[in-house]
């Protein structure tokens, strides 16, 4: 394995680990107050950026083109770049890069979600026109179109953090069809619940917390409409119904509607996901707003949960109740931020942070100097046995790790101050 930042600081000088040492007899667990948080920042944010080429490829011959307009009639063409693709983990991502600009004062990080989401953009039209259907660009199909909480949800709340600042015609169309989507064809049970029609009907994803509920948080922010707030509101606790398992303080991935019955794993990232949900709902809700208290009670509830299982080395499960299941990046990274992001709040009390502590410390072991993470669970769907959340396979880099670490680097870094002030 390739050095990693953390096993870096171990150089530090005697000097510097002695203060260290006498800074953790005041406050413990400690901080260490290193460039650690700063460091993996700038090498997944630069990575990321490295890797953006802004350009379409042929999928046949490689030529390159830098956008739809100058592609000859017929030739399927591809995003050339992963981080260009209109997939909700790339949302997350760039919602990250502008949090970590906003924290580390990083301008660049500002200028290329900009300049994703207007390459995007820029080519929308064209794709409408000449490119019909999914065939010629199917990482863009669900852009054009709406099909599911993951085609819209995850970017809208990324793109509307921008549009606050950029003030985007196609940009606000975007965000109204979405919010009009989620509210009124989303597909959803009797009592209001999202939920999903495929590969089994009528089932709830824990992952579609996120998919809807902190783009429903921002619209109600933004425009002042309660609709969206209590929408959100009613999702929150419809899924802590459904999902929350009371025997362990987890949550199930699934719910099948047509049993009556969770599904068989509790898999670390969908409690992530609903962790993050929570805490984006909480950060755009009103101060005074009656909910406000139920709501902190859930997302509570969850760390408390949770925190009984995470790993000595401070890092989560991929089934987080199966110590046999691997370390897992992604999950982890969500749980940081939403621990820390509730403690800089004050939310919670602030002794929990040492479970955010913890969980950094284990995940800058993850983070190699160039940028890339380690121990990432890939893209996965429901299925009833258990052996297939243990072989999800577990990589190098995938882009559902990457907003969730800067978010969680984001957080720790106030977490961090707070500690030495």
């Amino acid at each position: 394995m390739q050095q990693t930042y953390f096993s870096q600081f171990k150089r530090f000088s005697l000097f510097a680990t002695m203060a260290l040492l006498g800074l953790c007899a005041v406050s413990s667990p400690c901080l260490a107050q290193d460039v650690s948080v700063p460091a993996v920042v700038h090498s997944v944010a630069d990575n990321i950026i490295r890797k953006t080429s802004f350009n379409f490829i042929d999928r046949k011959t490689n030529t390159v083109y830098e956008s739809l307009d100058k592609v000859p009639s017929g030739v399927a063409v591809k995003a050339k770049s992963l981080y260009n693709k209109w997939e909700y983990a790339n949302g997350v991502m760039m919602f990250g890069m502008l949090e970590a600009a906003k924290q580390f004062n990083q301008k660049s990080y500002t200028d290329y979600v900009y300049k994703n989401f207007n390459f995007i953009f820029k080519n929308l039209a064209v794709l409408q026109k000449r490119y019909p259907g999914d065939k010629p660009l199917p990482e863009w199909s669900r852009l054009p179109g709406m099909g599911s909480l993951d085609d819209c949800g995850a970017m809208a709340a990324a793109l509307s953090d921008v549009n606050e600042v950029v003030k985007n015609e196609a940009y606000e169309a975007y965000l109204k069809k979405a919010a009009n989507y989620i509210l009124y064809k989303q597909k959803r049970l009797d009592d209001g619940t999202l939920c999903r029609t495929f590969p089994r009907k009528m089932t709830i994803w824990a992952d579609d917390l996120y998919m809807s509920v902190p783009f429903l948080a921002r619209m109600g922010r933004i425009t002042g409409d309660r609709k969206y707030f209590d929408d959100a509101i009613l999702q929150v606790r419809n899924f802590n119904r459904h999902l929350y398992d009371s025997t362990n303080g987890l949550y199930f991935h699934c719910w099948y509607s047509d049993v009556s019955h969770n599904g068989v794993a509790h898999w670390l990232r969908c409690n992530g996901w609903l962790a993050v949900a929570q805490v984006e709902l909480l950060k755009n809700l009103p101060p005074a707003d009656p909910a406000r208290k139920e709501l902190t009670s859930y997302l509570l509830r969850q760390i408390i949960g949770v925190s009984r299982f995470q790993d000595h080395s401070g890092l989560w499960h991929q089934i987080i109740d199966k110590p046999d299941s691997y370390l897992e990046s992604s999950g982890t990274a969500m749980f940081v931020y939403a621990v820390a992001k509730a403690v800089n709040e004050k939310w919670i009390p602030a002794s929990y942070k040492s479970i955010a502590i913890q969980g950094w410390k284990g995940l800058t072991k993850q983070v190699r100097p160039d940028g890339n993470v380690e121990n990432v669970c890939i893209g996965t769907g429901i299925e009833d046995d258990i052996a297939f959340y243990y072989n999800r396979p577990n990589v190098l880099n995938d882009f559902h790790v990457l907003g969730p670490v800067l978010l969680a680097a984001t957080e720790m870094s106030k977490l961090q101050r707070q500690m030495t002030d």
